[in-house]
C-alpha cells in the first residue's frame, strides 16, 4: 500500500445482511466503486454486502429537491461497487445508525434512496420497521435456471427487480456461489436478485437468495417483500384485507405486512457491532 486515507466506519447488520456504514452527513467524501468493492471485500477490507454512506440529502444534488421531507440519504452500493434502489435491510441499519448517534430523535424517519422515500420507525421491542412501498409484477413470466434444472419464478419489483422461484427444498439452489441463470432477457435487463421459496405454513415461508452484484447472502429485505407479495398471491389469491408473513433467512426471522392499501413493511432487528478506521487504498 504505497498511499492512504483514513475512512472512519460503523460496521452493522440486519438478520446478518451486513453493511460498513461510511458517516458523512456534509457530504465530502466519494467513493469510486474500486473503493466500496475494496471495503467490502471481506479478506483484504472491511467485509460487507454493501456500502451505506450517511449523508444529509441537501448534499446530494439529484435528491436535494427533497430534503425537507427526508432529512437523510441513504447511498446504498452493492459489494461490487454497483448501485442499488433500494435495500430493507441497509434501511433498517441505517435508521438504527442515526437513532443510535442522536442524529434524529423522532420514532418515526423518512428516508431518501434511490427507490424513493421510505419511513422508518422505531418500535417499542427495538425492531425497526420500513415501509418499503408497492410491489409490482411483470406481465411476463420468467425462468430461474440452475446447473441442469429450472423453475418458473414470478417477477416482482420492490422496486429492485427479483425472480421469486418456489422449490420443493432449499438445498434446490446448490452453492449459489454463481448467479442463477435467468430467463428470458427481456425481463430482467439489468439483472435481478434471485429468491428460492419453500412454503413452512400457514403465511409462514423460508428463503434463501442470490443478491445481484453481491451473491448469497444471509438476508435480504427486498427480497423478504418479493416473496411474501409472490407467496400470498400464490397461496391466498382472493384474499384482500391486510396479512402479514414470516419469513425465514438464513440469518434469522422477518416479517412482512402487506396493508390494505398495497404497501409491503418490513419487521426485523437491526443491529451495531463495531466502529473503526479503515485505511482507504488511494
Amino acid at each position: 500500500m504505497t498511499g492512504f486515507t483514513e475512512l472512519p466506519f460503523v460496521k452493522g447488520h440486519g438478520t446478518g445482511n451486513d453493511f460498513v456504514l461510511i458517516p458523512d452527513v456534509e457530504g465530502t467524501r466519494s467513493l469510486t466503486p474500486n473503493q466500496v468493492a475494496w471495503l467490502c471485500d471481506r479478506h483484504r477490507g472491511v467485509g460487507g454486502d454493501g456500502i451505506l454512506r450517511v449523508v444529509r440529502t441537501q448534499h446530494v444534488p439529484e435528491f436535494a429537491d427533497v430534503a425537507g421531507l427526508a432529512e437523510f440519504f441513504m447511498d446504498y452500493r452493492n459489494a461490487d461497487g454497483s448501485l442499488a434502489e433500494m435495500c430493507g435491510n441497509g434501511a433498517r441499519v441505517f435508521a438504527r445508525y442515526l437513532h443510535s448517534t442522536g442524529l434524529v430523535e423522532d420514532a418515526e424517519v423518512t428516508l431518501a434512496t434511490r427507490g424513493g422515500l421510505r419511513t422508518t420507525i422505531l418500535n417499542a421491542d427495538g425492531s425497526i420497521s420500513v415501509d418499503m412501498g408497492g410491489a409490482t409484477s411483470s406481465l411476463e413470466g420468467s425462468c430461474v435456471k440452475v446447473d441442469a434444472r429450472s423453475w418458473p419464478a414470478v417477477p416482482v419489483f420492490v422496486p429492485n427487480p427479483h425472480a421469486v422461484a418456489f422449490v420443493d427444498d432449499l438445498g434446490d439452489a446448490g452453492s449459489l456461489l454463481r448467479a442463477p441463470g435467468l430467463s428470458p432477457a427481456g425481463v430482467f435487463p439489468s439483472g435481478a436478485n434471485v429468491e428460492f421459496v419453500v412454503i413452512r405454513g400457514h403465511r409462514h415461508v423460508a428463503m434463501r437468495v442470490h443478491e445481484r452484484g453481491v451473491g448469497e447472502t444471509l438476508s435480504c429485505g427486498t427480497g423478504a417483500c418479493a416473496v411474501a407479495w409472490a407467496a400470498r398471491r400464490r397461496l391466498e389469491p382472493e384474499f384482500r384485507g391486510e396479512t402479514t408473513y414470516r419469513v425465514d433467512v438464513p440469518g434469522g426471522t422477518v416479517s412482512v405486512t402487506e396493508t390494505a392499501a398495497g404497501s409491503m413493511v418490513l419487521t426485523g432487528p437491526a443491529d451495531l457491532v463495531a466502529r473503526g478506521t479503515a485505511l482507504l487504498p488511494d
